[in-house]
């Protein structure tokens, strides 16, 4: 039997060739001191966080047809491209940002999720690749509408209701979450 591994890294910000980043860990929560980028100053925003997925797979062939697989999904916070304002940034905006993080482990743990589920068949790269490409739309949509609906934290009430609805979403997933 031959082995062919394929790796492929697609993130919700940036590259990581080379790139200092943290993994999503549910015993660290991020602090100022993991925000290492330039502030934009052009920007509204108090502070951004810069995560992503990657994702690798690996394959077993035997006489040119698909065997076995396997997967790696991880999440990511990028220190290099995440800022903040210093005046500004206070406990209560460490914790908006931190929500994005945590978001962002809840769309790996749903593309765990969603791996696990799959057979091997002919079309399984194609799967994968498909399966990624949505998951990271999603995550992307719901990044947007986290902030949109939380005006960028500002919305108190609605702030309060995403750290608890997300909460208990990643409790649902716990059996897929980061290790």
């Amino acid at each position: 039997m031959k082995i062919l591994i394929f790796l492929l890294s697609f993130l919700f910000i940036g590259s990581t060739t080379g790139e200092e980043s943290l993994t999503w860990n549910e015993d660290v929560k991020l602090t100022w001191a993991d925000f290492k980028g330039t502030p934009n100053l052009e920007s509204d925003a108090v502070a951004l966080t810069a995560s992503g997925i990657t994702f690798g797979f690996s394959v077993k062939t035997s006489e040119k047809k698909i065997v076995d697989f396997s997967t790696t999904v991880f999440t990511h916070f990028y220190p290099n491209k995440s800022w903040y304002l210093k005046d500004k940034g206070n406990a209560y905006i460490l914790n908006h940002e931190q929500l994005h993080f945590d978001i962002t482990e809840l769309y790996a743990r749903q593309f765990r999720q969603e791996l696990a589920k799959l057979e091997v068949n002919k079309n399984l790269k194609t799967q994968m690749k498909r399966l990624h490409t949505a998951i990271n739309e999603e995550l992307n949509e719901t990044q947007q509408r986290y902030d949109m609906q939380t005006n960028h934290s500002l919305n108190v009430e609605m702030q309060k209701e995403w750290d608890i609805n997300i909460q208990k979403e990643l409790n649902k997933l716990d059996a897929f979450k980061s290790i």
